[in-house]
């Protein structure tokens, strides 16, 4: 019967407590208290720029009344003398899942389908999913909302962490006492945007980075054209799209290089993201700042290594060192940089991390104030509530924390977190802080005491004689009770205290020894001897706090600052012009401006830096025509035509490769799409400006590439799960026809003036159409090489190059006719079935039958020695040493368009030049300078000093995190860590990285 009789009063307190005011109150008694709560005598953040000393805080149904040092104090209201104590606003925690469960993956272990034909009436990729309500899934989380709490949180915006296009948000306030009526304050708090694909969806497209940009563009234009009433059919995503258009939109991105690009999305649909970065922004500090985006910045930074073992030890990379050393700083330099941010506890494990991680970035150089702001009103500003939550102005919810003092001291205590007027009690307020020193005697024994911890919960550590004793701590009601051993090692027998605190934080009581006798116990603080007027903060800095200087990039072998272009005369080289001037003997070369400039003999330039060349060899810059460095994604392999997609996007300017080919005289590359599938992404044709940001390095007005590829890989002939069009050669060519004849149809509708809806994919097939596209071809078998040429020519177009092309010795002068030119390997064969006919004379005579031929890599090892590649046909096939040259140089700039730039040595080109130590197709060639628009990349010498300071600041890295360790600080395991090089067939992981 009692169990009955309280299970009814549950149910009858749980209505009362979620029904709405308007709910009819008929079950009982329904008063509600409306009085004041005063809080008196503290120190107020109204706002982290307006603090009252010695103030009152008024509040009243959940918000407040007023804030001031003249507050008129009604008669009803409750007053809480809080004095000694300061109040600030609770945080805001802008980017959270908070009472939302996770997404589960779906059952399938593979992606293949190309939709959820079942999902019909919404957006055709079921990645995009903008009609999501997280008001829908959420359910309030006590547990999750009392770690909230403890980190002083009051508010959390919460969604759904699934899918590129998440749908709306809601924003709640950590309000234990009241239902969502209350604790809902946004229902539509911001629309969620991520480069990360659903989890619980089958689709297999985007499979990468690239292909997420790009549906994300496509899906702005369908909604632009949705919008416009030009659509026949109903779209509920767009519908949902469109209505969100007006919310806060966040783009979870996760890092610097992602930050960028999420921008580059957003800015080209007019829209502005509030991103959430990785905390390595301040590698790139002024192209962050230039997108013009707030920010949300996770703190979590990373523990030192343990790097006590040495072998281990020279595993790690500089890169991963250095942001163990300057992520701490990354907020401040954020801040410097009046760049808008608010922090935020994802990415930690445990939002009990979130204090330690805060007071971290204060210590390396975050300002108190700008902490304060990025936690409440730079959130509530961004979410457009500055008028209820951020601050303790007039009217606002009453979301406010009581604390001992300066919340960015580590010692200080938090007491009660008040959200919407409710108390969420920490620790009581009467509670004195009897964490410090100490020093006492007893029975003629002189002791010291740290008492550390929590307010509640303390540690003591007694010491008598530098020799520890165990001791135990209790703290309950103002008693200390103390428990330790003896300093006679050979009993066990503890001496007890019992004692209270004085205003001056003195300890006074008794003390019971093992025998049963009691004396009188007073312990001293020792800080209560120390001069107010002297600031030990700095004392207590470690080295761990010294922020090693960025260099650009921020990784091994990177530039302090980036190189500028200097005039340059060459003195007494072998010139290999790469024209018909051949190679010159004793010859001299001016650059100038970034240009050659002069080439001739006694060469004079009062401005020039004269470099003595006797001896040595001049020549162009190797250009690769096929390569994968420098870029974070290689396949959209999710459709069987990805034209959309752009290498651009992804181009990685961290990437060693880049400094790794330089050093073996590279100076520009073409950074293909994979080989995924028939119709693949567009290309990137970059000059290796090592230090300089990724878009720096595309060429201006850079010609149009796009790769298609043929064969093994497309009919995924090696895929575990091959269930895609095409599975056969015959597949393969019918969706040439198919894409060109839609492509043909777009384009002439384009033409017509009439309304289209515009299509990235077919836009980009349209350019191929109309001459403005070229093709670079992965190529193995004749019979597809046939066939495609027959295809192009079918459409009225010409491929431009057949890339590998490693049966083109059958073709070669069907190749000649069509006006194709041919990218292959030196001597690579037999690595798959269909490369069984290759043979290394395979150059030389598609050379000889007129084709425009260049050696490639298609490999990150093999880019770097290109020279050697070319000299294998002076071997196989007995091709002249200077036509072998152009086969790395001159020829694959005319393949690529670019030949009016670079190439050769000739005056008005690009300064692309690399002086070689021996013979420029020699094994025992070194590149001792590789030059890109009279700017020096790579120098032998400083290469040299390089890896010594190199070597230096890793030393020191060591020695820091060393101490790091000694200090107590937590430490990680080195885990291996190998760098994938991505190939024509490599594949992005199934999640996109950050």
């Amino acid at each position: 019967m009692i169990k009955k009789q309280f299970l009814i009063l549950t149910l009858l307190c749980s209505l009362s407590v979620l029904s709405q005011d308007y709910f009819p109150k008929n079950d009982g008694v329904t008063a509600k208290n409306t009085n004041f709560t005063a809080f008196t005598n503290a120190k107020i953040y109204v706002t982290p720029t307006q603090v009252i000393n010695k103030g009152t805080l008024l509040i009243r149904d959940g918000k407040v009344v007023a804030t001031g040092t003249s507050v008129s104090i009604p008669k009803n209201a409750v007053i809480i003398d809080v004095s000694g104590k300061s109040i600030y606003p609770s945080f805001i925690d802008m980017y959270s899942s908070f009472g939302v469960e996770k997404p589960q993956r779906s059952s399938s272990s593979s992606r293949s389908a190309q939709y959820d034909a079942s999902r019909t009436g919404y957006y055709w990729n079921d990645h995009v999913m903008p009609e999501n309500k997280t008001i829908t899934a959420f359910k309030y989380d006590s547990k999750s909302a009392t770690e909230l709490l403890k980190a002083g949180f009051g508010v959390v915006n919460t969604h759904i962490q699934d899918g590129i296009v998440r749908g709306s948000g809601t924003l709640v306030a950590l309000n234990e006492k009241d239902g969502n009526e209350t604790r809902v304050l946004d229902a539509n708090s911001g629309q969620y945007l991520s480069f990360r694909k659903s989890v619980t969806s089958r689709q297999s497209y985007p499979s990468s980075l690239m292909g997420a940009m790009a549906l994300l563009r496509q899906m702005y234009l369908d909604a632009d054209w949705y919008a416009k009433g030009l659509s026949k059919t109903k779209d509920l995503s767009l519908e949902a799209l469109n209505r969100n258009q007006n919310l806060v939109q966040i783009f979870d991105a996760g890092s610097r290089a992602n930050i960028l690009r999420a921008d580059k999305v957003g800015d080209a649909h007019n829209v502005q993201y509030v991103i959430v970065g990785g905390g390595d922004e301040y590698e790139r500090i002024n192209e962050v700042k230039a997108t013009n985006a707030s920010l949300i910045i996770p703190i979590n930074f990373p523990n030192a290594y343990d790097v006590e073992d040495p072998f281990l030890a020279s595993t790690l990379s500089l890169g991963d060192m250095r942001a163990w050393n300057q992520k701490p700083a990354n907020p401040k330099v954020l801040a410097e940089n009046n760049i808008n941010f608010a922090l935020t506890t994802h990415d930690l494990k445990s939002p009990k991390d979130f204090k330690s991680n805060l007071l971290k970035a204060v210590e390396y150089g975050l300002s108190k104030e700008k902490a304060l702001e990025a936690l409440t009103t730079i959130p509530a500003q961004l979410l457009g509530k500055s008028n209820v939550i951020g601050s303790l102005t007039n009217g606002s919810f009453a979301n406010f924390l009581i604390t001992s003092g300066d919340i960015f001291d580590k010692k200080t205590t938090l007491y009660e977190n008040w959200v919407q007027g409710n108390p969420h009690v920490l620790e009581p307020l009467n509670t004195k802080d009897i964490r410090g020193s100490y020093e006492f005697t007893v029975a003629g024994n002189d002791y010291n005491m740290k008492i550390k911890g929590e307010l509640s919960k303390p540690k003591s550590e007694i010491t008598s004689n530098d020799k520890t004793l165990g001791s135990k701590i209790t703290y309950t009601n103002d008693w200390v009770n103390i428990a330790f051993t003896t300093a006679d090692s050979t009993k066990q027998e503890f001496i007890r205290i019992a004692a209270t605190i004085d205003t001056n934080k003195n300890l006074s009581g008794k003390t019971i020894m093992p025998n049963g006798n009691e004396f009188s116990f007073f312990a001293k603080s020792s800080e209560t001897e120390k001069d107010p007027s002297k600031d030990d903060t700095k004392k207590e800095k470690t080295e761990t706090e010294k922020v090693l200087p960025i260099t650009f990039p921020n990784n091994s072998y990177g530039f302090e600052a980036l190189p500028k272009a200097e005039t340059l005369l060459f003195k007494n080289a072998t010139v290999w012009t790469s024209e018909k001037e051949g190679v010159l003997q004793n010859t001299d070369v001016l650059i100038k401006n970034g240009k050659i400039a002069k080439i001739g003999q006694n060469l004079s330039d009062r401005s020039a830096k004269i470099i003595d060349a006797t001896g040595k060899h001049l020549t162009a810059g190797i250009i690769d025509e096929h390569s994968h460095i420098a870029t974070s994604s290689v396949n959209e392999a999710g459709q069987n035509s990805s034209a959309e997609v752009s290498i651009e996007d992804v181009i990685d300017e961290t990437h060693i490769g880049i400094y790794r080919n330089l050093a073996g005289g590279v100076t520009s590359i073409q950074i293909l799409h994979g080989s995924a599938n028939p119709i693949g992404g567009r290309s990137a044709i970059i000059k290796l400006k090592w230090g300089e940001t990724a878009d720096n390095l595309i060429y201006e007005n850079s010609p149009k590439f796009i790769k298609f590829a043929l064969g093994e890989n497309v009919k995924q002939t090696r895929a575990q799960t091959n269930v895609r069009f095409p599975q056969t050669r015959m597949g393969v060519e019918q969706v040439f026809v198919d894409y060109f004849n839609r492509a043909k149809a777009y384009d002439a509708l384009k033409k017509s003036g009439k309304p289209y809806r515009k299509d990235i994919e077919l836009d980009v097939l349209a350019e191929i159409l109309n001459k403005e596209r070229f093709i670079s071809c992965h190529s193995y078998v004749q019979s597809e090489i046939n066939m495609l040429m027959k295809v192009a020519e079918k459409f009225d177009f010409n491929i431009n190059t057949f890339t590998h092309i490693l049966e083109g010795y059958k073709v070669a002068d069907k190749m000649k006719e069509h006006g194709v030119g041919g990218s292959t390997f030196s001597d690579w064969w037999a690595y798959k079935y269909e490369v069984n006919d290759a043979i290394p004379y395979n150059a030389a005579i598609m050379h000889n039958a007129g084709v425009t031929v260049a050696i490639n890599s298609d490999d990150a090892e093999m880019s770097r020695r290109l020279n050697q590649e070319a000299a294998k046909s002076v071997k196989y096939g007995g091709i002249s040493e200077e036509e072998a040259w152009k086969f790395v140089t001159l020829n694959p700039a005319k393949l690529l368009h670019i030949d009016d730039r670079v190439g050769s040595i000739k005056v008005g080109k690009d300064a692309d030049v690399v002086l070689w130590s021996d013979h420029p197709l020699s094994v025992y060639a070194k590149a001792e300078k590789t030059i890109i628009e009279g700017v020096t990349y790579f120098d032998l010498k400083q290469d040299e000093a390089k890896r010594t300071k190199i070597k230096d600041e890793k030393s020191t890295l060591i020695n820091m995190m060393m101490q790091a360790k000694n200090k107590g600080l937590k430490t990680q395991p080195i885990k291996k860590k190998v760098k994938e090089h991505l190939h024509c067939d490599s594949i992005d992981n199934e999640e996109h990285q950050h």
